[in-house]
């Protein structure tokens, strides 16, 4: 596609490879072709019977109420309580001897959880808050590491009906404080520290810095996780084990309203204001459920189900808390890092608790892609019969390492598209049916209404890219931002009047099938062609050298913006220079033709720069912005929320002087 600067995203990719589903997967899945029929013949009554799975104090007289779109109302008239979906129903059921989770912390140390013992957890916990003074409708912040302290505290927050804000134990105590303010939470659960890369890793002194300027916060319940000196405010701080564990094991579950606020899940950085995304109780777990027992096949009996993220974001959860839990699974949870003690932890808990399905996001395969297949291969990963993907577009070629080395060409990958603000998995392959394609997410799940438009709202046709839009209400959508419906309004609903606007490009393929291409804030404008970052960065990846690679847009004085990669080599292979391998200034020219010839001389790299490390978060999310900063030479942002700042210095290191030109020369106009 070629045109103006204000053209729809250009479609360069193609992909050719196919997956059809394993025949004994298919043959026993849980999801069907039939749920695609059903949901399209009548998707109210789909999403009626998919709340079936849960158990409701109180049947709902109506399945949505849109008349004050785009304000929904899901299930209304129904009451539930969450916390008793997840917990004591599975125990009257005769299954309180089930392992909830398999945890393993760190350094080694683990505990299993039975749905009982989980249930009388939550019970006391619940107890305890009333203690502090909880109400029905109260905030609470949860600030914490992955320890089962931490779903224990979710649970009874939901229990009691007191809506909670988990804030990512990475975020500085600013972003904490700025979020305790927003909601007016009067209550925090924060811990000592926890552990990471081998050693204990502070939390409590960002709790006591925040709360300085939270004045309405009365209290602050700490789990002894590490040990660690803590400062101490009598008064205000409590220990966890002090207070909870002295409460009884009983607790009655209140059955809420379905429209019951649930969480406050906040999306902004650690700068800007920050944004609260609202989830209710009924639709939210209604779609997280379903989703979870539909895309991941879960076989409640015997599989074990592991979602390798921290529970600060939606994927813990939709995907660790409440989707495994509300369908009685066990699922495994981990402290640490990929990389401690070693570089095949992960797959030593896979071999250890026999992980049948594994749940992890793109950035977390591309680093084992540098590490090399060979550090997988110690392990017996035959336990293993399903893969996912979350977080970010997956491209193709880490898809196909992560089916070949990780599920060794047996297991099917689903690569989920979701947000924050969806709530739950809405574009996905469903196992049992779909013939898979690596690096598509294919098509919207049953009962979702998803399609591709462009600048005006218009949906393109197949083989075209544009904006990913939902054009339907669904049960586990954000109901407003948190104290703030205009800017609800005006985020998500303005750009194209009555339908969804993700802020994601997408295109569809020949078949009409949906491939992700990342945020529209990262399209390039490249001599009129709107380009996608993740096209460009997938053909990078698709060459034999390469692990990872980020791409960005710099100003150019001759084509608009020109792209400048940043490229992490593979570790099975020399790095330039060594060894008589190729030097740098030749590795760069290789792979810029390369991607020439996978997408056209359009997306040829202005610059290539190979690189030890990229600049992640914790969450390991890649910060372009700051790319975007050296790329055009430019004092570096806020690096507070990097897992190592010092990845900055040794990328601009590595810059030719002056900050511009690359490895290989710049790409003159004639190349575009």
């Amino acid at each position: 596609m070629t045109g103006s600067g204000g053209e729809t995203l250009s479609n360069l990719l193609h992909e050719e490879r196919r997956f059809p589903p394993p025949p004994e997967l298919a043959d026993a899945a849980n999801a069907t072709a039939a749920d695609y029929a059903r949901a399209d013949a009548d998707r109210l009554a789909f999403w009626a019977e998919a709340a079936g799975r849960l158990e409701w104090a109180r049947p709902f007289d109506e399945v949505l109420d849109w008349s004050r779109a785009p304000f929904a109302r899901w299930f209304t008239g129904g009451r539930l309580n969450a916390a008793y979906n997840c917990l004591d129903r599975h125990v009257a059921a005769g299954l309180g001897e089930r392992v909830a989770f398999h945890w393993e912390g760190e350094p080694g140390d683990t505990r299993t959880i039975t749905y009982a013992e989980l249930t009388a957890e939550v019970c006391r916990a619940a107890n305890a808050l009333r203690a502090l003074g909880v109400r029905t409708g109260d905030r609470v912040a949860v600030y914490m590491p992955m320890i089962p302290e931490t779903v224990v505290a979710m649970l009874a927050c939901a229990r009691i009906g007191a809506p909670h804000t988990v804030v990512f134990g990475g975020f500085s105590a600013d972003a904490l404080r700025g979020r305790i303010l927003d909601c007016d939470a009067h209550v925090v659960i924060t811990a000592d520290g926890g552990y990471r890369r081998g050693k204990p890793s502070a939390l409590k002194p960002a709790v006591d810095e925040a709360v300085r300027e939270c004045p309405d916060v009365r209290s602050v319940l700490v789990v002894r996780r590490t040990g660690q000196e803590v400062d101490w405010t009598d008064g205000r701080d409590v220990w966890w084990h002090d207070l909870v564990d002295a409460q009884p094991a009983e607790h009655e579950a209140e059955a809420f309203d379905s429209e019951h606020p649930l969480y406050i899940m906040y999306t902004s950085g650690t700068t800007a204001r920050p944004k609260g995304i609202l989830h209710t109780t009924g639709g939210y777990l209604t779609q997280v459920a379903w989703s979870h027992w539909a895309v991941f096949d879960v076989k409640p009996d015997r599989d074990v189900f592991w979602t390798a993220a921290d529970i600060g974001w939606v994927t813990g959860h939709s995907y660790i808390v409440y989707g495994p839990l509300a369908n009685g699974v066990t699922s495994v949870m981990y402290e640490g890092t990929p990389d401690t003690p070693h570089q095949g932890r992960w797959w030593e808990l896979v071999e250890k608790y026999r992980v049948s399905i594994l749940y992890c996001a793109p950035t977390a395969i591309r680093t084992f892609m540098k590490w090399g297949a060979d550090v997988p291969a110690q392990f017996d990963l035959s336990s293993l019969r399903l893969l996912g993907s979350v977080g970010e577009p997956i491209n193709p070629e880490a898809w196909v390492w992560y089916r070949r080395y990780i599920g060794s060409e047996r297991c099917p990958v689903v690569d989920t598209w979701w947000q924050t603000e969806t709530g739950a998995q809405m574009i996905s392959p469903l196992p049992g049916v779909s013939v898979c394609k690596p690096g598509s997410a294919l098509r919207p799940l049953p009962g979702i209404a998803a399609d591709v438009v462009d600048d005006t709202g218009t949906p393109v046709p197949d083989g075209a890219g544009g904006y990913l839009v939902l054009t339907e209400p669904w049960p586990g959508m954000l109901r407003t931002i948190w104290g703030d419906e205009q800017r609800y309004v005006d985020t998500y609903w303005s750009r194209f009047p009555g339908l969804y606007f993700a802020g994601d490009g997408a295109k569809k393929d020949e078949d009409g099938d949906i491939w992700l291409l990342g945020r529209v804030d990262d399209v390039m404008n490249v001599s009129g062609h709107r380009i996608s970052t993740t096209e460009v960065e997938s053909a990078l990846v698709s060459h034999p050298r390469v692990a990872e690679a980020a791409v960005v847009g710099a100003a150019d004085p001759t084509t608009g913006q020109g792209v400048v990669a940043f490229v992490i080599l593979r570790g099975d292979g020399a790095a330039p220079g060594t060894d008589g391998s190729a030097g740098a200034d030749e590795v760069a020219a290789e792979l810029r033709s390369h991607v020439a010839r996978e997408i056209g001389p359009i997306a040829r790299p202005r610059q290539i720069l190979l690189v030890a490390e990229l600049p992640k978060t914790r969450s390991g999310k890649i910060m372009r912005r700051l790319l975007r900063d050296v790329a055009e030479n430019r004092a570096l942002g806020d690096v507070t929320t990097l897992t190592d700042s010092s990845v900055m210095d040794e990328i601009r290191e590595r810059l030719p002087s002056g900050g511009t030109g690359s490895a290989a020369g710049g790409a003159g106009a004639e190349e575009a």
